[in-house]
């Protein structure tokens, strides 16, 4: 049975016992003589027993459709709030004035209702918190597996080649006469040697790259260059003008000349390398130059990989990258990063 058909009933049975009361009040003020006069007394020419109890019955009817139909509109936008609730949408709770009782359900609605877009935020937040330790966790255990093997490698192979090398060298310079065709694969053996080298050294760069950990940009890039050119038989230059830069650049930038290095070492074949690193136009650039074989730019692969990251690392700071490289005649790599002045950084 519906709200409005209990309220009708109701009305009806109200209105009944009221009509009840009244006659009985009125009888009782105006006695009949005779109980046919009931039939005989007249309301707008209906007899009093019928047309008296039909009005009493309308009044009923209409008092419970009215608050019938009223009180199942203020159900039906409480059942609304709860399915809206119940689907995970915002319930805009609206006062119901006239009815404290669906006031303080529409109070106690909006209350549950802030409970569980708190209790939302919290386990978005403790979902997020989760991931990012675990993201933390697993970046920590493959930084630790590259640095094991970086100290394996660096430990056993590179060492090895190393001897390897320096033997190819003894023996090539102790070498007497003897036939074109030995000479000339003993020096290929001494240049195989001596790329693999580089190899190495450049795979040890992308395993365990050096860390600025405190230092300047300035300082951490000379030291890079001149460990370099102490282990590797290439002709290394730079120019390193001071300026100030905001942590998160300094080590992007660092990382980008470890990836370029890197880079030059295990492909380019060169025999000089150029290091660059100025402020002007308030522009910082930084430029890496070769004079390897070159590689055709418009259809790099992914020798890729490390020109990947070095894009990535240059867009993450705003900066432009620019290769320009000839077959032969070598690469030249320059990152151009907009410094910002303190005026500008206090506006934004």
């Amino acid at each position: 049975m519906s709200m409005v058909q209990r309220q009708v009933i109701m009305g009806v049975f109200i209105s009944l016992i009221l009509f009840l009361l009244i006659s009985a009040g009125y009888l009782m003020a105006f006695p009949l003589e005779e109980w046919s006069d009931l039939w005989n007394r007249d309301i707008l020419d209906i007899p009093f027993i019928f047309s008296v109890p039909s009005v009493s019955i309308a009044i009923g009817i209409i008092f419970g459709l009215f608050t019938g139909i009223n009180w199942r509109r203020q159900l039906q936008i409480v059942d609304q709030w709860l399915h809206e609730l119940e689907e995970g949408r915002s319930v805009e709770v609206t006062s119901q004035n006239g009815f404290v009782e669906l006031e303080s359900i529409s109070k106690r609605i909006a209350k549950i209702q802030k409970q569980m877009t708190e209790q939302v935020k919290l386990s978005q937040k403790l979902a997020t918190e989760k991931v990012e330790g675990q993201e933390n966790q697993i970046q920590e255990i493959i930084s630790q597996e590259r640095n094991r093997l970086a100290r394996e490698l660096h430990d056993s192979v590179s060492q090895q080649l190393f001897a390897a090398s320096m033997l190819m060298s003894a023996i090539n310079e102790t070498k007497t006469e003897s036939d074109d065709r030995e000479s000339k694969q003993l020096k290929l053996v001494e240049e195989m040697i001596h790329q693999s080298q580089l190899e190495m050294r450049a795979l040890l760069l992308h395993l365990r790259p050096v860390a600025l950990k405190g230092k300047t940009l300035q300082n951490g890039m000379k030291e890079l260059l001149n460990e370099l050119a102490q282990k590797v038989s290439l002709a290394i230059t730079w120019k390193i003008e001071e300026t100030s830069l905001d942590k998160g650049v300094e080590d992007h930038l660092f990382r980008i000349l470890q990836e370029s290095v890197s880079n030059t070492l295990r492909h380019a074949k060169a025999s000089k390398l150029d290091v660059l690193l100025i402020e002007r136009d308030d522009f910082i650039i930084l430029r890496v130059a070769d004079d390897g074989i070159g590689f055709d730019v418009e259809n790099r692969k992914a020798g890729s990989y490390g020109l990947q990251n070095i894009y990535e690392r240059a867009l993450e700071i705003g900066g432009t990258i620019k290769i320009i490289s000839l077959p032969n005649k070598g690469t030249r790599l320059e990152v151009k990063i907009p410094r910002m002045l303190e005026g500008e950084e206090s506006n934004d």
